[in-house]
């Protein structure tokens, strides 16, 4: 492992404070937190590796490909929310004895021209913003400091999506743990694709479009 400068230490803890207060900060930033703390980390990832800034999270444009992004990424989406459906979310609700909290989405079924404006949302907030913060920047970090050993791996991949499962407290405990549950499946993916930030962007951006098109039919 490299040693750690000073500067390396400092830029993401100051990263790390501005993504909280923005998260958990007095001001209502709406559904834009994630999109502004996606811009922070691209900012923070150029003051830290600078020429690197993109790489370093994962952004690898030999593997932005149309079979990785358009064939492979939705059949890996498909299987998970395939697996998720039928599979996680009966398992778990019947474990808590509580059904995932769907009420925020109650808006959208049958109703097209909501539907297709929460899917962009969804898309940059959800696809690029969560898959940025916590795939491309806190795993990775995590990685920079306590390295690629098995247990390392499982830690970062434990914790990181445990946070990512707390982050989605709205939809109550079922769905907070499904969710660190999907969400540690695509931080699997991650690390098993040396860290191809793209393919899981695609993934968790097809994964919500079949789950918001559930929705829109009312089969959630």
């Amino acid at each position: 492992m490299n040693k750690i400068t000073l500067r390396q230490i400092l830029i993401p803890l100051i990263t790390i404070i501005i993504i909280c207060f923005l998260w958990f900060g007095p001001i209502n930033f709406s559904f834009l937190p994630n999109i502004i703390a996606s811009i922070v980390i691209i900012i923070a990832n150029y003051l830290e590796y600078k020429e690197k800034a993109f790489s370093e999270l994962g952004f690898q444009s030999k593997k932005f490909t149309v079979k990785n992004i358009f064939i492979l990424a939705p059949l890996v989406a498909l299987g998970l929310f395939i697996f998720y459906f039928f599979a996680l979310v009966p398992l778990i609700t019947k474990l808590t004895g509580a059904p995932i909290d769907y009420s925020s989405f109650d808006g959208l079924k049958g109703n097209l021209s909501a539907s297709l404006f929460t899917l962009l949302i969804v898309w940059a907030t959800s696809g690029f913003g969560e898959e940025i913060i916590f795939r491309g920047y806190f795993m990775r970090q995590f990685v920079k400091f306590f390295g690629e050993s098995k247990i390392s791996i499982f830690l970062n991949i434990f914790l990181v999506t445990g946070f990512f499962g707390f982050m989605h407290s709205q939809q109550g405990i079922t769905g907070q743990l499904v969710t660190w549950i999907i969400g540690a499946l695509i931080a699997l993916i991650f690390y098993i694709r040396k860290y191809d930030l793209w393919f899981v962007i695609a993934i968790h951006g097809f994964f919500n479009t079949i789950a918001l098109i559930c929705i829109y039919v009312g089969l959630v």
